[in-house]
């Protein structure tokens, strides 16, 4: 009879390592099911807002779309969108985000496809503004959406790779809108108008998908176990009760107001807008005039280059910030590549030139990234979905300066470059304003008013 060593005792876990296992499983699943659907959704959203960038030249010579028209009509679309912004988000809160999010994507897919039957001034510009007022609610939507789903810990990492589809939109958008115009006279129609149309058809086939595919909250799924929904939920409503405005079941756009914290992210993200836009309304043109030739797919290709940097940046500087906790250090490069990147993109030789987009890409795309970690440490609840749908909607205003700004200072200086110059400026402003945000996000969980 031979002696058994001695049994070794059970492992076991302690709570707060069980808890950390379900938390990471939990977002772990949440990541995957629900990212890439986001994704694409923020792709098509992005690329039916942008695309009258590729559209700007044969606007004008089609239909006589004048350069100042064309401004105005680009910048418009936020004058709708802020109005119906905080509104739309409130009532996403209340009925939930399928429902609210099919009926955004559909609603503004129908008007895109319509920017088709686009005549001359006026209708591009109602059209435009229309189109604003059908957006209203998309993105703030699913920032509020992603505070239902991860802790403030998985935020950088989720937002990172969220913001992919701002540059995907641009990296094979501004191709595909350049093929599209390839399909010119087939059925009688210019190829601006096939792209419109196949751009906006996309969005109401998307907008279709998403009442079936995207789940309201965490306790509507069945992927995630009963214990895993109540230790994500326990998380998620522990943070909720450290932050301002939690336990408020009805919002007031002045209280919001009264908060220092939230008006500095509103003058920040206003010139944030004014830097992205200048970009990303002009840049198919910049690089038309870059290589002496029409906007086609040459063209395209080429003018997906700098957001596939974009990408790139994206990927490495979200990582970092969240490796050291340095929200602030990432907005401050990512606003100073802005600003750098702009200038740079006047040089005389293209190569210089399209680098200078490049750097310039990537920092109006990731910068935005960075940015929402604060609003989203500071808010919760239903507050949340004010403040969030409040910085969106007056700082995309920023949206509607940036063609005019760009569009006035050329024409009073007579130079392409000088518009360049403008736009560059808003990146040193925002420089000046993010030096005064908190170094860390944990110092974010702690309201100032």
């Amino acid at each position: 009879m031979t002696n058994d060593p001695p049994a070794r005792p059970a492992a076991t876990e302690t709570p707060d390592t069980s808890a950390g296992t379900l938390r990471e499983s939990a977002t772990g699943k949440a990541f995957a099911k629900l990212l890439p659907f986001l994704i694409l959704m923020y792709i098509v959203a992005f690329l039916d807002r942008s695309n009258i960038g590729s559209a700007k030249q044969a606007l004008h010579t089609d239909v006589g779309v004048s350069d100042a028209m064309f401004a105005f009509g680009a910048g418009v679309f936020f004058v709708g969108y802020a109005l119906f912004e905080i509104p739309s988000n409130l009532i996403l809160y209340r009925v939930g985000a399928k429902r609210w999010m099919a009926r955004i994507m559909v609603t503004w897919g129908l008007v895109s496809a319509a920017m088709m039957f686009t005549q001359g001034n006026l209708s591009f510009i109602i059209l435009r503004t229309l189109l604003g007022i059908a957006e209203a609610g998309f993105f703030p939507g699913i920032m509020l959406y992603l505070t239902f789903w991860f802790p403030q810990k998985e935020r950088t990492r989720v937002l990172g790779v969220f913001y992919f589809g701002y540059p995907l939109a641009m990296t094979f958008g501004n191709p595909l809108s350049g093929a599209l115009f390839n399909l010119d006279g087939i059925l009688g129609l210019a190829g601006w108008q096939w792209m419109f149309l196949i751009e906006g058809g996309l969005a109401v086939v998307l907008g279709v998908a998403t009442w079936f595919i995207l789940p309201d909250r965490p306790q509507d799924v069945d992927w995630l176990s009963p214990q895993e929904k109540s230790t994500l939920g326990d998380i998620l409503r522990r943070e909720a009760e450290s932050k301002e405005g939690a336990g408020h079941e009805r919002v007031r756009i002045g209280a919001l107001l009264q908060s220092t914290k939230l008006l500095q992210f509103l003058a920040l993200y206003m010139v944030m807008q004014i830097a992205s836009y200048g970009v990303v309304f002009y840049l198919p043109e910049q690089v038309s005039t870059i290589l002496h030739e029409k906007i086609g797919l040459r063209v395209g290709v080429v003018s997906g280059i700098p957001w596939a940097f974009a990408i790139l940046s994206t990927f490495v500087i979200t990582r970092l910030v969240q490796k050291h906790d340095a929200p602030r250090m990432g907005l401050l490069v990512c606003l100073g590549a802005a600003a750098i990147g702009l200038v740079i993109s006047s040089a005389d030789s293209g190569i210089v030139a399209i680098i200078g987009l490049c750097v310039a890409a990537a920092g109006v795309v990731t910068v935005q990234a960075v940015f929402w970690n604060f609003p989203l440490a500071h808010f919760t609840g239903v507050q949340a979905a004010g403040a969030i749908a409040l910085i969106n909607a007056l700082g995309n205003l920023g949206g509607f300066a940036a063609p005019n700004i760009r569009s006035f200072a050329s024409h009073i200086w007579e130079s392409p470059a000088a518009g360049l110059y403008a736009v560059a400026l808003s990146g040193l402003i925002g420089l000046s304003i993010a030096a005064f945000l908190p170094r860390t996000s944990q110092q974010s969980h702690h309201p100032a008013r």
